[in-house]
């Protein structure tokens, strides 16, 4: 299974830059990058977080995704 998130999409929408989301919830950028680029999957403290900083359910920022063997 494959852990896929819509954080680029809600914070592009939001027009908040990578440089600011990073800021308010005490990252680096680098990191939020990583976590975009699905190169990196977020600690349940940091998903958490981003979920309280974009107000919208878990649901609509992560994705379970079933392997399809």
């Amino acid at each position: 299974m494959k852990v896929t998130n819509r954080i680029k999409e809600i914070r592009i929408a939001k027009g908040i830059s990578q440089v600011e989301m990073a800021e308010a919830l005490q990252i680096t950028r680098q990191t939020i990058n990583a976590v975009e680029k699905h190169k990196y999957n977020p600690s349940l403290e940091l998903a958490l977080k981003m979920i309280k900083y974009f107000n919208v359910p878990i649901e609509e920022l992560f994705t379970l995704e079933e392997d399809t063997k």
